[in-house]
């Protein structure tokens, strides 16, 4: 059997070469038709395309990816094969819920009080539903948009335009659809930023696509939102540099980076694999620990960021743009706060 693999897959290498006979590792975005021609399998992340023009006349059975995203599949294509393709969801939701507390935690340094605050959460899921506890901790009324979640469960679902009308934050943690009636694709356009009543404070750690970018510039240059908060981008890894230039916080993509997390990721994605092909492994995937588990700060806030600062990767991503991907590729080692000693 062999197996492509990206090569930025921690944790996954000892594994993975002990299960088939053949693996070969790769960047992502030089995953090639004639790199999957004879390939059974294919553990990937969002940088690879996975469509008809890498996956045509190959013998691909099986895709896992190590993401919770799944834009870069073409599902429809893949199920016209019968090439079975699995996700990994929830594998970053704590990640992603450090990245927003500490995020909060920069507010509140900046002067912006959040109790009492009404947020607006655009999407339910995994990562929606940690933000959702975090805003309640920090004393916000929340507001959540889910159509999916309306349609399906009982509950109490507000309309983004409700969310338009009252919301002080709105932050983005919804999939991206191109199209179709849970389409996500510039969901934040021109129309939404021009109903927006109350200025506020625009987060987005989803996907990129989710936000137009020239609406967004234009609704900052017009003051429809006070503060702009992006993990993820139009266009990565070329992404706009009078954007980025206007953020309060600009990160390359890496809210969900947590060691935590990839290993998360990378178990989910091996675990999909060994399903489908009837494998088992007993390697346990562990998180290497912090390199100072002791923290040293005097309050529980400075505490947190002592463990995950944004800031940090909005410093570097600000100094030299062109290496977003670089950054996103050679990401430290971030622990989670459950690895210190508090």
């Amino acid at each position: 059997m062999k197996v492509i693999v990206d090569d930025k897959i921690p944790y996954i290498r000892n594994v993975i070469t002990s299960l088939v006979d053949e693996v070969v590792f790769l960047p992502g975005r030089e995953i090639k038709a004639h790199d999957v021609k004879d390939a059974d399998a294919l553990i990937v992340r969002t940088r690879t395309r996975c469509n008809k023009d890498l996956l045509e006349n190959s013998k691909v059975q099986f895709i896992a990816t190590a993401t919770v995203g799944y834009d870069h599949i073409d599902v429809d294509y893949c199920k016209e094969k019968g090439i079975v393709w699995e996700n990994a969801p929830g594998c970053n939701s704590s990640s992603v819920g450090q990245y927003m507390e500490s995020v909060f935690i920069l507010l509140k340094k900046r002067g912006i009080c959040l109790e009492g605050k009404t947020i607006g959460v655009v999407g339910g899921g995994n990562v929606g539903k940690r933000v959702i506890e975090l805003a309640h901790k920090y004393g916000m009324s929340v507001l959540l948009n889910d159509l999916p979640r309306e349609e399906e469960e009982e509950g109490v679902f507000h309309s983004l335009n409700e969310l338009v009308d009252e919301a002080d934050i709105l932050t983005f943690h919804v999939p991206l659809h191109q199209e179709g009636r849970f389409k996500t694709f510039h969901l934040a356009d021109d129309s939404f930023f021009n109903g927006l009543k109350k200025k506020p404070i625009l987060i987005n750690t989803s996907r990129g696509e989710v936000v137009q970018t020239e609406a967004l510039l234009k609704a900052i240059a017009s003051g429809m939102v006070s503060e702009v908060i992006l993990d993820v981008w139009e266009n990565e890894p070329q992404i706009n540099l009078n954007l980025l230039k206007e953020t309060f916080i600009g990160t390359p993509h890496i809210s969900g980076y947590s060691a935590d997390a990839k290993v998360n990721a990378t178990r989910m994605a091996l675990d999909a694999f060994c399903r489908f092909f009837n494998l088992s492994y007993d390697h346990k995937l562990v998180p290497p620990p912090p390199l100072n588990p002791v923290l040293k700060s005097s309050t529980a806030e400075d505490r947190l960021l002592e463990i995950y600062n944004p800031m940090n990767d909005n410093d570097l991503l600000k100094r030299d743009p062109s290496q977003f991907e670089y950054l996103r590729g050679h990401y430290p080692i971030r622990r989670e706060k459950q690895a210190y000693i508090i």
